[in-house]
């Protein structure tokens, strides 16, 4: 008996892209024709997102009740003049006269319902007239902004964690408040010397401020701790502030004591005594130990708790030559010593303050989106175009928090597969999250008399952007959750018209 076998018995399998509709393969070559088209189109598909996003939060009914406008009274208004600025920092150009590289981008033009975009000198101008006033305004907007975004994405955190830094901006030129100081990189340069301040839960920015670039006293550095309580969610009722050394002093510490939060500020110049015989070693193959002690150092208005590690320094020895011995036994450790009101063990607390390592990794990404742009000599205008940027930051933070609710809430393999391309954003910088849901080329066309936006099926990214368009015009078709009756404990509440 004869079996009949097909020759080629190899299953086939499915295409990992996204083919709807397939299509021959290109031929294009040396030879190629080219042409211009009249269709209008733009890099920057994912700015739809944005629109969407801002009509969902209301952006416009904050902006409008919060902002305190400049003496400047622009013909397109200062709500679009803010919003233009805001979409050339989220798009990735940090300086006023990138605007001439995108004046005629059809999705720009489209939102501002013009054909061309103004000028880049009438955007200068603008933000030309900014001020301290204008500075503190934008710092509202994003409260009210965060405490609207959270309601959104269902997060109700009773207790966060709160990290502060400082970092340098150089400047080359004579732009006011520079000052030479701390300047690793470019030693003996003015800089300035803003402060920055991160929730870690959700690696937003909560407040912060341009400096003079000369290092932080005791009373500003309370004056800036009292300011926290101001811009926290309603649902926030515990605070652990971690900071440098920088901002360790009394009045500082006092702060945090009458604002009511636990702290863990690094040493800077206290001694405190540790007694020799409390000295503990949490873990035998690791030749760290701890210790911890109550003192009150010169000056202080109370004693403080001071939690230290101290680490063996490792002494080089070549063959043949003798160990010389340290003269003192304080000489042969490294000591790492921090002041706090929290309880438990010290290794805990010093395990903790550790995780605050993280916010250099925001404070750099901050000053690649556009922190270390200065565009004028005036000290008050940087100080308003530093809040504009950090706004622009915390929108791109929040449209990947609502990316990661997208995907927590897909069920079923189809919406799981169309989301696929979000997955990771959460956890990735904005540059990464800009290739995902910015730069995707889109085409705006007419049709049936109404303006429609068209992305390509040959895009693998066009399924998880379409899914994450319809989630968003799902949530703008419901009641917002601040305008409901419900028990999120809300602060920043607009008044009623």
């Amino acid at each position: 008996m004869v079996k009949r076998r097909k020759n080629n018995t190899k299953k086939r399998r499915n295409g990992k892209g996204f083919n709807k509709n397939g299509a021959k393969a290109r031929k294009i070559n040396a030879s190629t024709v080219y042409e211009t088209c009249t269709e209008q189109l733009s890099p920057f598909g994912g700015l739809l997102s944005l629109i969407k996003f801002l009509d969902l939060v209301r952006f416009k009914e904050i902006f409008d009740s919060t902002y305190l406008a400049p003496h400047r009274d622009p013909k397109l208004g200062h709500h679009l003049m803010v919003v233009g600025i805001l979409m050339l920092l989220f798009i990735g150009f940090n300086r006023i006269w990138h605007f001439t590289y995108i004046r005629l981008d059809a999705m720009l033009c489209g939102f501002f319902r013009l054909t061309k975009l103004p000028v880049a000198s009438t955007f200068w101008r603008y933000v030309d007239s900014l001020g301290i006033n204008q500075a503190n305004s934008f710092l509202k907007i994003m409260s009210t902004l965060r405490e609207r975004v959270w309601q959104l994405c269902d997060i109700e955190y009773y207790r966060i964690r709160i990290s502060i830094d400082t970092t340098v901006e150089t400047i080359f030129g004579n732009q006011q408040g520079g000052r030479k100081g701390h300047n690793t990189k470019y030693r003996g340069k003015k800089a300035l010397r803003p402060i920055l301040c991160f929730i870690d839960e959700t690696r937003e920015y909560l407040i912060g401020k341009l400096r003079k670039g000369q290092t932080v006293s005791g009373k500003e550095a309370a004056d800036f701790i009292k300011k926290i309580n101001d811009h926290l969610p309603g649902c926030v009722n515990e605070v652990l502030l971690r900071a440098d050394g920088e901002f360790l002093s009394w009045q500082s510490v006092a702060a945090c004591i009458e604002a009511g939060f636990d702290f863990i500020i690094a040493n800077k110049g206290c001694e405190p005594p540790f007694d020799p015989n409390t000295w503990y070693r949490p873990w035998k193959r690791k030749n760290i130990e701890y210790n911890s002690c109550i003192y009150q150092p010169g000056g202080w208005g109370a004693a403080c708790r001071f939690v230290v590690m101290r680490i063996p320094k490792k002494e080089a020895k070549k063959p043949g030559q003798a160990v010389q011995c340290v003269l003192f036994e304080d000489e042969r450790y490294q000591y790492r010593i921090f002041c706090t009101n929290l309880g438990g063990k010290a290794h805990k607390v010093i395990s903790e303050y550790d995780k605050r390592a993280d916010v250099e990794n925001l404070v750099g990404e901050a000053k690649r989106e556009g922190l270390d742009a200065i565009p004028s000599a005036k000290f008050k205008t940087n100080y308003a175009y530093f809040q504009i940027v950090m706004l622009a930051y915390n929108i791109w933070r929040y449209l990947k928090m609502i990316a990661q609710l997208l995907i927590g809430d897909d069920h079923g393999p189809q919406v799981g597969q169309s989301a696929e391309g979000l997955q990771g954003i959460m956890n990735n910088t904005i540059r990464i999250a800009r290739l995902k849901l910015l730069f995707i080329a889109a085409k705006v066309v007419k049709e049936s008399n109404a303006d429609k936006v068209k992305y390509s099926t040959h895009d693998a990214r066009t399924p998880a952007m379409l899914h994450f368009l319809k989630f968003i015009d799902k949530a703008r078709s419901k009641i917002r959750p601040w305008e409901e009756n419900s028990s999120w404990p809300q602060r920043f509440s607009l008044p009623s018209c």
